[in-house]
């Protein structure tokens, strides 16, 4: 794989990972976005089931999540298998796995096992709702997951309860799991051993809404969909060529006064209702079909020029195919190509963070079922795989 406009972080850091769906192989891209060598290793035949899409192995989900990575096929079921599995291991720092607690002991890949082999080895389980308890042996999916963190009410509209938005409780789980391993990695500097890295898409859940829970143990408030909005004083409005455009006025006062002006409604922020912050908050149902009213005047493109001339803090509202094309977007490099060996050209977000003005510039397309088996699991391979994990132990043993 090459690593040419890729950032090296974690180079030299190799994560094993037999992860399926989005949380673990979500963490694992994570760390090969930071230049870890990630070998994805999937089910001969099938692969991860997000593979699966419309009769082949290349969907779009599997493709959001496996980049950057190398695909290797093993069942450890299999004796042969499970051996080149562990000279694999020799040579990792990080295994992941986001079975259902009790699988990875059943295909001989619980932590016990793995780490009497590598001590060093920094092991991530990823569970939905933790390794024990009354609910370990339940299937969790993202909207499980973040109906239980009491996140999910939140997010659902009053009038029309049905779900809606992306996989929020999977990516971030993913997103945590990183950030676990990578802080087991740091420590494991000092203490040259590894750790047992777990957490549940309950907990990350929980945690990521942190601030409705503060509000309920501190003021009593339960938090509904419609709360933070209205604190932050937050909107969307439709403009009169059908577009729309999001504003957040937060609290100071400025940023109204700067919609007063650009709407040429005064008279809005001298109506006893609108004219303080306080007001606005308790009278947001009565302000909101005032604004709806106002902005249907005009395009956005008129709109935007107006607020950002006097500083409203205001973002068009994009759906995925208008986002690209936006100044900053292009500005920032936000979007990047990946060339595959026989699939061609490939684009993608690349990876948000800047190290010393370096950020990533390329990436390695998601690869093809066991794409780099010969290359990784070769007799060659293995060896030099072997050797270096024998030299490792002995400079740790010096």
């Amino acid at each position: 794989m090459t690593r040419s406009g890729m950032l090296d972080i974690l180079k030299g850091v190799r994560v094993l990972e037999i992860g399926t769906y989005i949380t673990g192989p979500a963490s694992a891209m994570m760390l090969a976005d930071l230049g870890a060598d990630v070998v994805k290793i999937e089910a001969p035949g099938t692969g991860d089931p997000f593979r699966a899409f419309e009769g082949g192995l290349y969907s779009p989900h599997y493709q959001s999540y496996g980049r950057n990575k190398r695909s290797v096929e093993l069942d450890t079921r299999k004796p042969e298998d499970l051996a080149r599995f562990d000279a694999l291991l020799a040579g990792a720092d990080v295994f992941i796995q986001n079975f259902r607690p009790g699988v990875a002991a059943k295909l001989r890949l619980d932590h016990a096992r793995l780490s009497g082999i590598n001590p060093r080895l920094v092991y991530c389980a990823i569970s939905g709702f933790g390794a024990s308890g009354p609910y370990a042996e339940r299937p969790c999916y993202d909207a499980v997951a973040q109906a239980i963190g009491g996140f999910l009410g939140l997010m659902v509209n009053p009038e029309n309860r049905r779900v809606t938005g992306p996989a929020i409780a999977d990516a971030l789980t993913g997103i945590f799991a990183a950030y676990g391993i990578v802080s087991a990695l740091y420590e494991r500097e000092r203490t040259g051993r590894g750790r047992l890295v777990e957490l549940s898409m309950m907990e990350a859940m929980a945690y990521f809404n942190i601030d409705a829970f503060t509000h309920y143990f501190s003021e009593g408030e339960v938090m509904g969909p419609y709360s933070r909005p209205r604190v932050s004083q937050s909107y969307v409005l439709e403009c009169s060529d059908g577009r729309w455009v999001a504003l957040h006025m937060s609290s100071p006062a400025k940023f109204w006064e700067g919609l007063a002006d650009a709407m040429e409604r005064r008279d809005i922020i001298e109506d006893p209702r609108f004219s303080d912050r306080k007001g606005r908050i308790e009278n947001q149902e009565a302000l909101l079909p005032i604004l709806r009213e106002v902005f249907r005047t005009r395009p956005r493109a008129e709109w935007m020029a107006r607020l950002e001339a006097r500083g409203v803090p205001f973002a068009p509202l994009y759906d995925s195919s208008e986002v690209e094309e936006d100044p900053q977007a292009r500005h920032l490099g936000l979007f990047i190509d990946g060339e595959h060996p026989t699939l061609g050209r490939f684009r993608n977000v690349r990876f948000p963070i800047t190290f010393d003005g370096t950020r990533a510039t390329a990436f390695a397309p998601p690869p093809l079922l066991g794409e780099h088996n010969e290359e990784i699991l070769g007799a060659e391979s293995l060896g030099e795989v072997g050797k270096a994990a024998a030299a490792r132990r002995t400079r740790e043993d010096r």
